[in-house]
């Protein structure tokens, strides 16, 4: 005779663990981080014309070809579809300057899926953000393409542009001074520097554009405020403290957080699940790493920008970190070990 269950016998599923299941998938999480890159994407077309919408695109298919041509060669399980190359290729675009060739973004983009994600066992394995290393692969082996910077022209139909300086590289090489001389006053500052209309990569420059994005990330879940709290915060304390000349508190971290990458860094780079800390802990002590090596790049270094750097040195520490705050096994007892007499 069959035995009859009733509804609640039958919701009971007998299996090995993790038992804490949900409907959230790798390709959903994805794909809705890309999502939420929409905004700065459009700001960026905005502002730099079809040039950008073309090597965001170009960078975005020159990743998804890299792992599809990989995994082939290498016979193993083909896994474009769930979005982590078409993520990784659009924060690469959107990190690169609006004036480099063609094949710049092809370049960074075999890069950063095949030597950074797949050599290193594919995704899930790999060590170091591949977008920022792709990023950097190009800044050490094109500097100078690297670091040629377009004139936003507000102009949808706008081809080309003159080129100029970043706020970061004004603020660098000439001072508070100069950048006040170009932009009149810090309120026009913070306004250009806020809605985009300022020199920059495709997807620094609109500080709101990215900040729509992250709040969406948070309020989804996809992450959490630890990493990008920490991180800004720790960089807008040390610009407040260390960002003038002469005496203390005299910075201005308003500035630095609405310039160059920082907002992109804190709430797309440094969150990356693969490459940051896993325990809470552990992101807070990953957040301040990266704004105090930001600010110290930013400040004392050679460069106007820290942010790719300081997030890069940071992924070294991950696996430390992590074993440093490693959470306690639930329902374990703590055994004293007596003193040895």
């Amino acid at each position: 005779m069959e035995t009859v269950r009733t509804p609640k016998e039958q919701q009971l599923i007998i299996s090995a663990s993790p038992h804490i299941r949900s409907e959230e998938t790798t390709s959903r999480i994805m794909w809705s981080v890309s999502a939420a890159l929409l905004p700065a994407t459009i700001m960026a077309a905005y502002f730099f014309g079809p040039k950008a919408i073309f090597l965001i695109a170009l960078t975005i298919v020159s990743a998804v070809a890299a792992e599809y041509a990989y995994q082939r060669a290498m016979n193993k399980e083909v896994t474009v579809c769930d979005g982590s190359a078409f993520l990784t290729g659009l924060l690469l675009g959107l990190n690169l300057p609006p004036t480099v060739p063609f094949y710049i973004p092809i370049v960074g983009s075999v890069v950063a899926i095949v030597l950074t994600k797949q050599l290193f066992g594919g995704l899930g394995f790999n060590v170091f953000n591949p977008a920022l290393i792709g990023r950097a692969f190009l800044l050490i082996s094109f500097p100078k393409l690297m670091t040629i910077w377009a004139e936003p022209t507000a102009q949808f139909v706008a081809m080309d542009a003159k080129t100029t300086a970043t706020p970061l590289g004004i603020m660098k090489t000439e001072g508070l001074a100069k950048l006040m001389e170009v932009f009149g006053d810090k309120v026009s500052l913070y306004k250009s520097l806020a809605v985009g209309n300022v020199a920059g990569s495709l997807g620094e420059t609109s500080a709101i554009a990215v900040l729509v994005g992250g709040i969406f990330l948070l309020i989804r879940g996809y992450i959490s405020w630890h990493i990008p709290v920490s991180f800004l915060g720790s960089a807008a304390v040390l610009a407040w403290i260390f960002g003038g000349k002469g005496a203390l508190f005299t910075g201005d971290p308003i500035m630095h957080l609405l310039s160059g990458g920082l907002m992109l860094g804190a709430f797309f780079m440094a969150t990356d699940y693969v490459t940051s800390p896993s325990v809470k802990k552990g992101q807070l002590l990953f957040g301040v790493g990266c704004g105090f090596l930001t600010m110290l790049i930013r400040l004392k270094g050679g460069y106007p920008e820290g942010v790719m750097f300081a997030i890069l040195i940071m992924n070294c520490f991950t696996p430390l970190i992590d074993r440093s705050f490693k959470s306690e096994v639930f329902g374990a007892v703590k055994v004293k070990k007596e003193a040895a007499k």
